[in-house]
């Protein structure tokens, strides 16, 4: 089956089940290159690594290398990287801090908002060389935006709004935001990258899982069951016995979990994972402290309110899974149909004591690192799971689990009719049907 029109692609996805081959097929992933991550927004990062005009990251907007910086006029722009001369990329560090981007192969060198500000030889370009540089300097994406901090842009010139694309997964952005004394989140910490062998896709499923875990994490859950139970004062370690422990729900209360899900194929979970099972919520002074700082921004009532939002996951879909009260951020990188890069950032909430900084750094070593009991385990599911999707029977994957219960609710999203509902990948592929099947940008 090729991925050669709207016609067949329409053809791999159905209301309980999606063809292998939007996991496998080589050709559909480089479709996928073009007219989802080139359409689609993607979040690329946070104005916190980029605080002041010259600061800059490299990343990717699924094919196309990025520079994220600001410009001297304060303006957060993101520009391909690459020089307009003769092609090369600009920057190669990871992050950094210019007055202008300089080409290595030709000294072409550009303002930090993308215009070309010097170019060798300029006799050699005619009569009037100002006029051939004034087209010369670096493409800018053409739309990027910002919410609460977290910088997102489209390759697309036409679309949605971020606004109307986020739609109620905002809040889950505010959830995170509003914990902090101070307003306002920043990443630090550095970032952890790992590749796994499997599509894109198969992580942003596997974060609304609420089947697996006690089936992928079966071998961390029982070790932490036999450890000592977390005592005050608490140690690095009980951050992952405590969640190992979480893993192991049993079914009943994976079941009695929310699931929402909106048109753009996001999603969230939540009624499980409160702060009385989190490190800040153990009536520690650490956690006393952090209350008092919040409480003197917002009052006691609106504290309560934030700490007593139960959301965990959160997947604004195609490149993004966070955490909002683990503080977690992961942002996903396709590089072929069975590879993948994850780049998972800390956050930290300003304003808060240090030490909850540190625990989200434990957490993150706990879940989130390559010697991680979960992560682990996940990556070894993903690459068994790509080699089975190779196959070429059966045909079909099926996503039959609730179906039929979906339930819609004031908010505008879809929730699932348990917390174990597939609605969350069927909701993902109504949204990678919509990229896939439009004409245009």
């Amino acid at each position: 089956m090729k991925a050669t029109d709207s016609i067949d692609i329409a053809s791999l996805v159905r209301p309980d089940r999606v063809h292998h081959s939007v996991y496998s097929d080589p050709e559909i992933f480089e479709l996928e290159m073009d007219r989802l991550f080139g359409r689609a927004w993607l979040l690329l990062g946070h104005e916190s690594q980029v605080r002041k005009p010259g600061d800059y990251i490299t990343t990717r907007m699924g094919r196309e290398p990025v520079i994220v910086t600001r410009d001297s006029s304060n303006k957060v722009q993101v520009l391909i990287n690459r020089c307009t001369h003769r092609g090369a990329m600009l920057c190669h560090e990871p992050r950094g801090s210019v007055k202008q981007f300089v080409c290595p192969y030709h000294g072409w060198g550009f303002d930090t908002d993308g215009s070309l500000k010097v170019a060798p030889t300029p006799q050699g370009y005619g009569a009037d060389p100002k006029k051939v540089f004034a087209d010369l300097g670096l493409a800018r994406v053409p739309r990027v935006e910002s919410y609460r901090g977290f910088v997102f842009a489209s390759l697309a010139d036409t679309g949605p709004s971020l606004k109307d694309f986020l739609g109620h997964l905002a809040t889950s952005f505010d959830d995170l935001v509003d914990r902090a004394p101070d307003g306002e989140v920043e990443i630090a910490g550095g970032v952890f990258k790992h590749v796994y062998d499997g599509n894109w896709k198969l992580m942003l499923e596997n974060h609304l899982d609420g089947v697996h875990p006690n089936y992928v994490h079966i071998s961390s859950v029982a070790a932490a069951r036999e450890a000592p139970d977390p005592v005050q004062p608490e140690k690095y370690a009980d951050i992952s016995v405590r969640q190992m422990r979480q893993n192991g729900a049993p079914e009943p209360v994976w079941e009695a979990i929310g699931m929402w899900t909106t048109d753009w194929g996001h999603g969230y979970m939540g009624d499980y994972h409160n702060d009385s099972r989190l490190v800040v919520g153990l009536k520690n002074p650490v956690f006393d402290d952090y209350r008092v700082r919040l409480e003197k921004r917002t009052g006691k009532d609106e504290a309560n309110r934030i700490l007593g939002v139960t959301r965990w996951n959160s997947i604004v879909y195609p490149n993004v899974s966070f955490m909002s009260q683990f503080r977690q951020l992961r942002i996903v990188h396709p590089l072929a149909v069975n590879k993948t890069v994850v780049y998972t950032y800390n956050l930290r909430l300003k304003g808060a004591p240090e030490q909850m900084f540190r625990d989200t750094v434990a957490f993150s070593n706990v879940v989130n690192g390559t010697g991680s009991w979960v992560l682990t385990d996940d990556l070894e599911v993903y690459g068994r799971t790509q080699r089975g999707l190779t196959a070429k029977q059966p045909e079909w994957v099926n996503l039959a689990r609730g179906v039929g219960g979906d339930v819609p609710d004031e908010h505008g999203t879809l929730r699932g009719a348990t917390g174990t509902s597939e609605i969350f990948i069927r909701r993902q592929f109504g949204a990678w049907l919509k990229y896939m099947t439009e004409t245009g940008n």
